[in-house]
């Protein structure tokens, strides 16, 4: 009775499949239905035989959904027992389907391509079918054959897909997306050969098979197609490595391309793969606003580095030779990687054989050393030539052919291991056919190596000159420059930033005030700042000395501002003067306000308002406050209105003090409705005060809600406190809590402080933050880091990174002060040394080292170092 339904329904299934791709995949969820019926089994029955999610298997039952995977499929048909004649019949069904058009044609677009760009239009890139785009495309790794994975020849074996948690969280999103009408973005997280470009493909050909995917090959090509409006409705843009796309020169620019474009409708997605290094840096203060806006909303689907057991269950009765020949290779589930050959690329790199083997290790070292260091972009044939010889003994290069031995060394490295991937790859020409010329990838496998097999290891002279020389881009020098720096080579620093300056980069600048001042050398600091007035013009010093300031760089800060100031620039004479307020020297933050004024500046009053109501003259502080008002600038008046009131309020003028702050309230500042309130609560008039804060608050000065609650706290009305807390919540302002919280700690109700962190945790998790603190100031280090790291699992990488930072600098800390007791008690100092310069050489800064030389009785090399740290091989520089 079976073999007679399985005919009929073969009968019906070649029929229909040649009836059209619709049909075919009509007919293939009706095959399925008719399989599970003849089974006896429900689907989540089917599910856990299959081993696939409950989610995936009733996709596949639906027509109104995507294409499933042929991999879904084969499994499903397994699952249901079916005869191999079927199952190869459900898998022509399923390949007939993919070009199914989707139930979105009619009456909008074609399947897939939205409104189809103007003829004409000249993109380096332009989208295509989903279906024609092929796995190494896209950049998906090619795997290792195993035994008779491929036929002799073919270059790229692609093993089935084995499915694992991460695809259904990625799935479940893009199902979500296909059915929505906004353009959204999605990032797949992992780390070099973990998969992630391999999950993006295969959740793009299971869930938008039907729509059309754009993969631009650059910077360049992303801005020219976002700005062609080519990204239409059912398109997926493919951002693989995003980094690439984020950093350089027109990163920020892209970053802010793609957030206009997530303002648009769609159903349009945007997906993104990162290592999560790359995303760290992207997010955190050393990348731009525009990256950092586009990337801090999103939730990331990590992509585990290992497969569990689960996993391992499933790639095992797949029965694929690659994946027999990796499971059987791999160690602690790293499946992948070993797919990717990446363990026996490490070998050829560490084992160098051959005549060529010491030259092409040489290449690729110095290949590693620069990736790892910052240098981003492809790197030129020309630095790998310069640099190679700086690791290889002078034996070996009295050896080398003169004219041969770089060709022989690229032989060696070049060479693809297991068929599969070289150490240096070549770069794909950004808009034609063929590599690039003179260029070259470091493989990713060896990149994320040499951060954990080079991590102590600092390159000789030779590489930094090499890099300062050939270097691709000024954005490689300056990251290579930071990289020097944190390793205390600041002479190397220098000379880099150097190279930056010349080819155009006046961002660098400031990071060029910072090692003169260090070395003392103010002569330095000033022609440093007359030269960058000179080529960058005094507003976009301006805008240095404030990105000095924004990453608590005070002193070069400072600097830039001065030099910023003695060109005239009244803004930067108005910061200068608050600079000078702050050190108390009052005669120069005078003059400074007054030059302001004299050049226009409308706030300068205000300022010099502040410095005489500091100092005592609060006539003339008056003055200058009504002078300000009189002016009538939008925001100066105003808030001059409110130092008025508060002027009057220290004089017990409280007629006055009101007059002013109700003038400024009137007149759009709600904070002066604040100061009012609070004026109110002072006189005893606490409902006067609250009904003031709630007028604050419903026009839009939702800080109130802070002051409000405290009023409460104060007033010994805890519970209705709490209640503002909620109100404030669910009017967007979570934060409220956390103000409670610190104010209830403040008056030593540490557990009242921390419930209402908990609280607030439930609508923000940036208040498991405050908890950590609180938990910090009272000494329960253990219990700050498990909040930390419970902010951390929910997607709060800023808790990660405060946790790896306090951890690295624990370790950094007690690794130098056992050296300063082993030196103390042995008196080998020298030893010692050794080993803090590998902490130094780590990127732990020079710190470790210095405090050394003191406890070493060696206090002037110690302030030498400080100031001009060290050379390539970690000797004390010279003053330069």
């Amino acid at each position: 009775m079976h073999n007679e339904q399985g005919a009929q329904a073969s009968e019906h299934g070649k029929r229909d499949e040649r009836s059209g791709p619709a049909d075919a995949h009509a007919n293939l969820v009706r095959r399925l239905r008719h399989a599970l019926a003849c089974a006896g089994l429900t689907k989540t029955q089917l599910a856990a035989r299959a081993d696939l999610g409950r989610t995936t298997v009733q996709l596949a039952f639906t027509v109104a959904a995507s294409v499933p995977s042929d991999t879904t499929v084969a499994t499903l048909a397994k699952a249901l027992g079916l005869p191999h004649q079927e199952r190869q019949e459900l898998l022509d069904l399923c390949h007939a389907a993919a070009q199914k058009r989707p139930p979105a044609e009619q009456g909008r677009f074609p399947a897939g391509s939205g409104t189809p760009l103007r003829e004409g239009t000249a993109l380096p890139d332009k989208p295509k079918p989903v279906g024609s785009w092929e796995a190494k495309s896209l950049e998906v790794h090619p795997a290792i054959r195993g035994d008779s994975a491929a036929a002799p020849g073919e270059d790229f074996v692609l093993p089935t897909y084995v499915e694992r948690n991460h695809d259904q969280e990625l799935r479940v999103r893009l199902e979500a997306a296909a059915d929505g009408e906004q353009a959204v973005m999605v990032m797949v997280r992992g780390w070099s050969c973990t998969g992630k470009t391999r999950t993006a493909f295969e959740g793009v050909r299971t869930c938008l098979g039907n729509w059309q995917l754009v993969f631009p090959k650059d910077t360049a090509s992303l801005l020219a197609l976002l700005a062609a409006d080519a990204l239409t409705e059912r398109t997926v843009l493919w951002l693989n490595e995003a980094q690439n796309y984020l950093t350089g020169p027109s990163g920020e620019a892209a970053a802010a391309a793609l957030r206009r474009r997530l303002e648009e409708p769609g159903p349009v997605v945007i997906l993104a793969t990162l290592w999560p290094d790359h995303h760290t840096r992207l997010t955190s203060a050393a990348g731009g606003p525009q990256a950092r806006a586009l990337l801090d909303p999103l939730i990331p689907i990590d992509v585990p580095a290992a497969f569990d057991e689960q996993d391992l269950k499933r790639l095992r009765r797949i029965g694929h030779p690659s994946l027999d020949a990796a499971d059987r290779r791999s160690s602690n589930g790293a499946i992948t990687q070993t797919l990717a050959a990446g363990p026996q690329l490490v070998d050829h790199y560490e084992q160098a054989s051959g005549p060529e083997g010491p030259l092409g290790k040489a290449v690729i070292t110095a290949a590693m050393d620069a990736c790892r260091l910052g240098h981003a972009s492809p790197l030129p044939a020309e630095l790998l030539k310069a640099a190679a010889p700086g690791y290889l003994t002078p034996e070996q290069r009295a050896a080398a052919d003169p004219e041969l031995w770089f060709d022989q060394a690229l032989t060696f490295a070049q060479k693809k291991i297991k068929g599969v991937v070289a150490a240096l790859g070549p770069v794909a020409h950004p808009t034609g056919m063929g590599p690039v010329p003179g260029v070259f990838r470091l493989a990713d496998y060896l990149d994320h190596h040499a951060y954990v097999s080079r991590r102590d290891d600092f390159p000789s002279a030779l590489f930094w000159s090499a890099v300062e020389q050939h270097a691709a881009t000024p954005a490689d020098h300056k990251s290579l420059a930071k990289a020097a720096r944190e390793r205390g080579r600041y002479r190397i620093a220098h000379d880099l930033l150097r190279r930056a300056v010349a080819r155009g980069d006046t961002d660098a600048f400031g990071d060029l005030v910072t090692l003169r001042m260090k070395a003392g050398d103010g002569v330095g600091v000033e022609a440093v700042a007359r030269e960058a007035v000179d080529l960058a013009g005094v507003d976009n010093l301006l805008q240095l000395a404030v990105k000095r300031d924004t990453i608590g760089d005070d002193e070069a800060a400072e600097t830039l501002y001065r030099a910023a100031a003695q060109e005239g620039d009244s803004s930067a004479l108005m910061i200068l003067a608050g600079i000078q307020e702050e050190a108390c020297d009052w005669a120069g933050a005078e003059e400074s306000y007054r030059e302001a004024a004299r050049r226009g500046h409308r706030g300068a009053a205000l300022g010099l308002g502040g410095l005489c109501e500091r100092v005592g003259d609060w006539m003339a502080a008056e003055a200058l406050y009504r002078e300000t008002v009189e002016q009538g600038d939008p925001y100066y008046s105003l808030h001059a209105l409110r130092l008025l009131g508060r002027l009057r309020e220290q004089a017990d003028d409280w007629t006055g003090a009101e007059g002013a702050y109700r003038e400024a309230a009137d007149k759009g500042n709600a904070g002066g409705l604040i100061d009012l309130a609070g004026l109110r609560e002072r006189a005893g008039d606490r409902a006067g005060a609250e009904a003031l804060y709630r007028e604050a608050a419903a026009r839009g000065e939702t800080s109130a809600f802070s002051d409000l609650a405290a009023l409460r706290e104060r007033a010994g009305d805890r519970l209705g406190a709490e209640d503002v807390c909620r109100e404030a919540a669910a009017r967007g302002r979570a934060d409220v809590f956390s103000d409670l919280a610190e104010l209830r700690e403040k008056n030593g109700d540490r557990a009242g402080a921390e419930a209402l962190y908990r609280e607030a945790a439930q609508r923000d998790t940036g208040a498991l933050i405050g908890l950590a603190r609180l938990r910090e100031r009272a000494g329960d280090r253990p219990g700050a880091e498990a909040v930390y790291r419970e902010a951390a699992d929910r997607g709060d990488l800023g808790a990660l990174i405060r946790l790896a930072m306090r951890e690295e600098l624990d370790r950094t800390w007690v690794g130098t002060q056992e050296l300063v007791c082993r030196g103390r008690i042995t008196g080998d100092w020298t030893a010692a040394e050794a080993e803090c310069l590998m902490l130094v050489n780590s990127g732990g800064g020079l710190g470790p080292l210095v405090l050394l030389r003191r406890n070493a009785g060696a206090p002037e090399e110690a302030l030498q170092l400080s100031r001009y740290g060290l050379e390539a091989d970690g000797s004390a520089a010279e003053p330069w």
